[in-house]
């Protein structure tokens, strides 16, 4: 089955519960199975500055879903958990990105993989590199060269549950 990474952020109603929520939705998904997870991670907002900082996360999931259906669900849990689409880089309750479809590289209307933001987003490069740091970025090259060009910054690791999220 072909391994896919989805990015995973909010910062409204409750963060670190909705992506606790949303990785046993991920789970949960027909023709899939999650792999495994990052840790969460606290990180400064994206856009506008007057608002929450997010936590975020990233899965690598095996799916027979085409890279539409997949990003169809991905909309759908987050339709499920009120995500309101409005103001660019906003605040959310909870936000998937597809960002890679094993080795595909796509530029449809609807979706791009690899994830055009990648490449340039601490937020999702160490979270990724925890869970695949062989991994490489089909047109951009080794992960861990990405990493090197992009600095952590204000990223922090949080600390995990007792419980395991998934």
């Amino acid at each position: 089955m072909p391994v896919v990474h989805i990015g995973l952020g909010s910062n409204l109603a409750g963060p670190a519960q909705q992506l606790q929520q949303a990785l046993g939705e991920l789970a949960a998904l027909p023709e899939s199975h999650l792999r495994r997870h990052s840790r969460l991670y606290r990180s400064d907002p994206l856009g506008p500055a007057e608002q929450p900082d997010y936590v975020n996360a990233v899965a690598a999931l095996e799916t027979t879903l085409a890279p539409l259906a997949l990003l169809d669900a991905l909309q759908a849990i987050e339709a499920d958990h009120q995500r309101v689409r409005g103001e660019r880089w906003g605040p959310r309750t909870l936000d998937l990105d597809l960002l890679l479809y094993a080795e595909q590289r796509l530029d449809l209307p609807r979706l791009q993989v690899p994830h055009p933001g990648l490449p340039l987003r601490n937020f999702v490069l160490y979270p990724l590199f925890e869970i695949d740091p062989q991994l490489t970025i089909p047109g951009h090259g080794p992960l861990a060269t990405l990493l090197k060009q992009c600095p952590r910054g204000t990223l922090q690791a949080l600390e995990m549950p007792t419980e395991p999220l998934v």
